[in-house]
């Protein structure tokens, strides 16, 4: 536990603390191979950083990092939570991430691991002090010089909670329209793709069905079947049943909402904000904002 000192303009808080925090542990114990990175908010089962370091060694990989099981017991969260890992998962499909041939980089910023020398090569998190979403950041940061890792876990999970659909809201639209690098075309592209991925099959059967169109009924209801089939996994992994499948529409209604308030926010000036700061048009990227530990 270190004293943090005062915020250093051109970081984001939560960088600066990690830069702190990293330049202690190397005063304390310079011969340390890994850093892990972490939030105070997340409880790691036993073993979970043994086998961190173990899958690095193994495969040579300069950054592993888990995304952990958040916590999905309240209505909102059951019909959420799952969809955000869901929808995480198609914007950063893991096997291309884990891929030292493809460019794609993401992490999960409540549990990394990083070898220190490789983060000091890459220039170290002052590289990416500015970024909002620093996960990704640090990924894409390590992978340009290295190899990572992402995958998901069970044995570590989240303590924060979610239970009111503001929390969820808040969280979400803090940095979804950095995540669209503040682009209107971005923004635009990603409402008509949620729109005809996930709102339009239910839409479709309905009508179609109300309209004694059969053809746009039977397509509607095909496309739902689809997307309700690649969501079970991520229900199964959350112990969640399959009729919450069929609220994937719905939530996917709700997280456009997000993110088109989140560029609402933006350019009234109120884009990133996080712990009473608003950081504006900061270069990039995600991170679950809990406090942090090195």
């Amino acid at each position: 536990m270190i004293d943090g000192g005062p915020l250093v303009p051109g970081w984001t808080g939560k960088l600066w603390a990690m830069n702190q925090g990293i330049a202690e542990a190397a005063r304390r114990w310079p011969e340390a191979r890994y850093l892990l990175l972490t939030d105070a908010d997340i409880e790691h089962g036993p073993g979970v950083v043994a086998a961190l370091i173990a899958k690095a060694e193994a495969e040579g990989r300069d950054l592993v990092s888990l995304m952990v099981l958040l916590r999905c017991r309240s209505f909102w969260e059951r019909l959420l939570i799952p969809p955000f890992v869901f929808f995480f998962e198609k914007l950063y499909p893991f096997p291309w991430v884990n891929d030292p041939h493809r460019t794609e980089a993401a992490a999960a910023g409540g549990c990394m691991l990083v070898r220190r020398l490789a983060l000091e090569r890459a220039g170290g998190v002052s590289a990416i002090r500015d970024r909002l979403i620093d996960d990704c950041a640090l990924a894409a940061l390590v992978k340009a010089r290295g190899s990572i890792w992402l995958g998901l876990t069970t044995a570590s999970v989240s303590l924060r909670t979610y239970d009111r659909l503001s929390e969820v809201w808040r969280m979400v639209a803090r940095t979804a329209y950095t995540q669209l690098d503040y682009r209107p075309i971005s923004l635009l592209g990603t409402v008509l793709g949620m729109t005809v991925l996930y709102l339009a099959p239910p839409a479709a059967l309905v009508f179609g069905g109300l309209a004694g169109d059969g053809v746009a009924a039977v397509a509607g209801g095909l496309a739902w079947a689809v997307m309700t089939v690649l969501f079970l996994p991520t229900l199964r992994l959350y112990g969640r049943s399959a009729g919450w499948a069929f609220a994937l529409p719905l939530a996917a209604l709700l997280y456009t909402a997000m993110t088109v308030d989140s560029a609402r926010r933006h350019h009234l000036g109120r884009g990133g904000a996080w712990k009473g700061r608003t950081y504006g048009a900061a270069r990039t990227a995600a991170g679950d904002a809990g406090e942090d530990v090195v």
